[in-house]
This record gives structure tokens, sequence and C-alpha cells, in this order.
């Protein structure tokens, strides 16, 4: 993915790593469209900002279709995706009223939310002579955080259809990248925002910008602390990181 020059879509970038990475990428000379749920929100956006905005509930298929068929008409030059939209909710599996509302809710949201998306936009974007599906994974891909196991399910099935739609528009002008956040601090779960645990929000965002101008052919972005989460099993030691996350990050990502 170039870093600049570009006309970028992000649902779900009303706030945290969504709105930061807008502004980012606006700051390299690419025109960005925001969309969320919140007027009032898109509205503060756009004047503090100067960002185009959409509305867009991701977790409504007919929401999904509107705004999609809207950004294009708008901006019919449009070649990147970034399907940053997720909830993260912590959960009870040993009993069903401690999990099965939640789980509906953050696969609507975290899983059918970037199909849906890109069903909408795939066959624009590959009219596009060089265009972008930008997914968003996690750490928790990778590395189960216990209290959090439709979250972790959503991710790793994130990564995995990254992988396949790769394989399948290899042939075509676009390319499919996938960011793989570790605990950033944003308000994604409770506590999150002042953990410890958690990459400063900025930190974050001002090194995925960088590899992103680093390595313009990446496939997967990966910034230094999501490495102890994305590789122990190919280290050999998954089970160690497994208890030292869950010892140590109540919240996660």
């Amino acid at each position: 993915m170039n870093i600049s020059g570009n006309t970028i879509f992000i649902p779900g970038a009303t706030s945290g790593i969504g709105l930061a990475l807008a502004i980012a990428l606006k700051e390299r000379g690419n025109t960005v469209i925001v969309g969320g749920r919140r007027t009032e929100l898109l509205e503060q956006i756009r004047t503090d900002h100067g960002l185009d905005t959409v509305s867009i509930d991701t977790a409504d298929a007919a929401s999904i279709e509107r705004a999609s068929a809207a950004v294009i008409a708008d901006h019919p030059e449009v070649n990147v995706l970034i399907t940053m939209a997720g909830i993260m909710r912590a959960e009870d599996w040993t009993t069903p009223s401690g999990f099965v509302e939640s789980a509906e809710a953050i696969v609507t949201t975290n899983l059918l939310g970037p199909i849906r998306l890109i069903g909408a936009f795939i066959e624009h974007l590959q009219t596009r002579p060089a265009a972008t599906i930008m997914t968003v994974s996690s750490g928790l891909a990778f590395t189960p955080l216990k209290v959090t196991p439709s979250y972790n399910a959503t991710k790793a099935a994130i990564h995995m259809l990254s992988e396949s739609i790769r394989l399948q528009l290899a042939g075509t002008s676009v390319e499919v990248v996938e960011l793989e956040p570790p605990a950033v601090r944003t308000q994604l779960m409770p506590g999150q925002e002042t953990s410890d645990f958690a990459m400063p929000l900025e930190d974050f965002v001002s090194e995925v910008m960088g590899l992103l101008e680093a390595q313009p052919g990446a496939t997967e972005v990966q910034v230094e602390n999501v490495k102890f989460l994305r590789y122990g099993e190919a280290r050999g030691d998954y089970d160690q990181v497994v208890a030292t996350l869950n010892r140590l990050d109540p919240h996660g990502h």
C-alpha cells in the first residue's frame, strides 16, 4: 500500500485507532472518508480535522449497503477500504446468559461487518489501477485472552479471511493488508485507555505509518509490541505467552 495519493474509506473511525489513523493518513496526502454512527461526532470530526464523513452502522447490512454506495458515488476514485469497526466485551462462557447475546453482537460487528463491507466494495476496487483492502485483526487472533473468547475468535477469523482472499485476489489490482494491533490505549474495553500494558495510541499510529512507508508491499502490519503475541507458537513458547498475557492484562485488545 502506498502511503499517499489514495482515497480511503475507514468505517468505524470516529475514535481510537481508526480516527488517529485517519488523521495521520490525511496528513500524508490522502483523501480520507470516516464512517460512524454518531452524527454529532461525525460533524465534529469534519469541523476539527477536515475529514469527509458518512453515517454508517457496521452492524447493519442495509446501512453498509447505503453508505458504501454513497461513498463510491461521491468519491469514485476511492481505492482503499480499511475495515476498522469492532467491539470487544468480557464474557462468561460457563452459562448461556453470560455470552450468547454478546457473542452474536461481536460476530455481527467484527466478522460480518468486514465481510459485508468488502462485498460492497470489491467490484469497484477492482476497477482501480491500485487498490487495497486493509483488514484489522489483533494480537489476540494468535494468543487468547481468557475474558474475551468471542473477540479472540472473530479476530482469528479475520486473519484467516485475509490470508484466503489475498490468494483469490492475487491476479487483480487489489492487495490485502492485515493490520494486527496489540493492546492500545483506547476505549475499546473499560480501563484500557489508562492501562500500563497497553501501547500509547500516538506511538502505535506513528509506528504503523512508519511501517507502511518502509514496507509498501507488506501483507501484515505488525508493530514490535504485537510480535510477542503473534509469534508465540512459531517461537515455541506459546504456553508461556498465554500464561503471561492472562496474568498481566485483564483488558487486552
